[in-house]
């Protein structure tokens, strides 16, 4: 986990110098002891393994103090185009949506990562191979798509979830048994209406 728990023995420093400190601080993965309650409420964690490279990562990627850089480092590394190993910010509301669904379909369960950030390239050549639903200007290409499952939840009740969340696009692959979720606008293709 990227959360580690620090104790300032010096708390009633001038409010200068602990807004500067605090100001350093909001942008390191820490749990302070004075948000520590809220904090442990509001944290937003995410379990990812991907398919393709077998990697794993389990990680907090939002808290109190708002979306924690380090990990989404992580997960955008993760979420990379694993065909060319080129990396993109990924919008982190897109986490968001993956967190909701997690939340809604019953708790902590893994996401099978089956397709995440696709480089113009990479993009092209699925195109020209002749996958279907590769679109020419693919949310995939912008960081703002993935294709998922969810450990222990069947695709079919996951799609259903995403489509009532209304956040964005919603597509279910019945085939390949996968769920299509981006930050686009609201539309649905294959999914479940509910």
């Amino acid at each position: 986990m990227l959360y580690d728990s620090i104790s300032f023995a010096k708390r009633r420093e001038t409010a200068p110098h602990r807004r500067l400190l605090l100001k350093g601080l909001a942008t390191l993965p820490l749990t302070l002891p004075f948000a520590s309650a809220r904090a442990a409420t509001d944290n937003y964690q995410l379990k990812f393994r991907h398919t393709h490279t077998d990697e794993w990562l389990d990680v907090v990627y939002r808290d109190s103090l708002g979306y924690v850089k380090p990990a989404i480092k992580r997960i955008n590394w993760l979420l990379r185009d694993f065909r060319s190993g080129e990396m993109t910010g990924m919008d982190p509301q897109l986490f968001d949506i993956l967190h909701a669904l997690s939340s809604k379909c019953g708790g902590n369960n893994t996401f099978e990562i089956i397709s995440a950030y696709r480089s113009p390239d990479t993009n092209a050549m699925l195109r020209k191979k002749g996958r279907r639903g590769v679109a020419r200007h693919s949310l995939h290409m912008d960081g703002r798509a993935v294709d998922v499952r969810l450990v222990g939840v069947d695709t079919v009740r996951l799609s259903a979830a995403a489509v009532a969340l209304e956040l964005g696009g919603v597509g279910y692959y019945p085939k390949a048994d996968f769920l299509h979720v981006d930050t686009g606008d609201v539309r649905i293709w294959g999914a479940a209406r509910s």
